[in-house]
């Protein structure tokens, strides 16, 4: 069941253009400014996979740029399943890695226990707050080693599912999830 819902939301994002990803994306940073989520320290941001016409994280970067808030990247690591977290600073390089994921080089490493509200990447979410990745459990491992009451924003061009079918113990539900549209509260 999760294998079709995938492959849905992977198609329908493949069909959309790239004028609407990036009117989609901008619409989705102008949204997340109205979320109670600006008075903290520490960002998680993902940068998005052009490839998989994820959506386009540079306008949320912008703003925690201008509010002056310290970002944090991740380095994926395919061997633990782990993200590991860098402060992005004027001297961070950025590479795409095998999988076409931008991740910071090397840099000053933060422990996740730190951050403050996380941007999550998704496929499909549904109305309880349940998210849909890629399957390879990335986040949902790098989401309980934060504190407790870390912010789950999902950030997403479709709106939200029923239901997602077989969620397991280890699925962590986000706080919010911001879709062009439509700004859902969990």
């Amino acid at each position: 069941m999760k294998n079709k819902l995938r492959k849905k939301y992977i198609l329908k994002r493949d069909e959309l253009p790239s004028n609407k990803i990036e009117e989609f994306s901008l619409e989705i940073a102008n949204k997340l400014l109205q979320l109670p989520i600006w008075d903290l320290e520490y960002y998680h941001l993902f940068l998005s996979i052009t490839e998989k016409k994820e959506i386009d994280t540079e306008f949320i970067l912008h703003i925690l740029q201008g509010k002056d808030k310290n970002v944090i990247l991740s380095k994926s690591d395919f061997k633990t399943r782990k993200l590991n977290n860098f402060l992005l600073t004027d001297s961070t390089v950025i590479r795409k890695n095998e999988w076409n994921i931008p991740e910071p080089v090397d840099g000053i490493e933060i422990s996740s226990e730190k951050i403050d509200v996380v941007f999550v990447p998704l496929l499909a979410f549904d109305l309880n707050g349940h998210r849909l990745g890629y399957g390879k459990g990335f986040y949902d491992i790098f989401l309980a080693s934060c504190k407790p009451n870390v912010i789950k924003v999902g950030v997403s061009f479709f709106e939200a599912e029923n239901s997602i079918p077989g969620l397991e113990t280890s699925d962590i539900a986000l706080d919010f999830c911001v879709t062009p549209h439509k700004t859902y509260i969990f």
